[in-house]
């Protein structure tokens, strides 16, 4: 079991491993891998909570409710897995300003977040407008042949190439 201890997992057997769980999702739920729909019914998850059931009578919430479901659990997993493994490999650590960003733009936290803050909402709003997130479009839909998928994933990889060429 010392593979589970490996501080990076070789790329094969990580993408070996999401096909797998992409054909049991399907096999077992008959549902496809994606992400970005749960963070839309935690905020209304929340909404629910101040405002009251008047919530459910939202067009977008009455398609997709606030509660919990597969993609909320699938949202869950992925951070308890990724703590689980860093705790096992031994890397897991408090580091509220990464080494790289501070070495570029300081040592403040505030930015930091602030900057996180903004790029979480530009991508949810891309996943929202391009239908569906990196997981939705980047693995179900590719895995499915689905033009728009690979459009989508292609938009990715020269979105995230530009923003590092950009900030770094």
């Amino acid at each position: 079991m010392e593979w589970l201890q490996m501080e990076r997992w070789p790329p094969y057997v990580c993408g070996a491993g999401i096909g797998l769980l992409s054909w049991l999702a399907f096999l077992l739920s008959d549902k496809t891998i994606g992400c970005s729909t749960a963070f839309a019914r935690t905020s209304g998850m929340i909404e629910k909570m101040i405002r009251g059931r008047i919530v459910l009578d939202k067009p977008y919430y009455r398609k997709f409710a606030p509660e919990i479901d597969w993609e909320w659990m699938l949202v869950l997993g992925v951070l308890l897995g990724s703590f689980a493994s860093a705790v096992a490999a031994g890397q897991f650590q408090w580091n509220w300003v990464p080494h790289r960003w501070a070495a570029h733009f300081g040592e403040t936290p505030f930015l930091r977040w602030v900057t996180a803050l903004i790029g979480g909402v530009v991508m949810g709003l891309g996943a929202s407008w391009a239908g569906g997130c990196t997981s939705g479009h980047g693995i179900s839909g590719t895995l499915q042949l689905a033009v728009s998928s690979w459009i989508a994933a292609v938009c990715f990889f020269i979105g995230g190439i530009a923003t590092a060429k950009i900030l770094y």
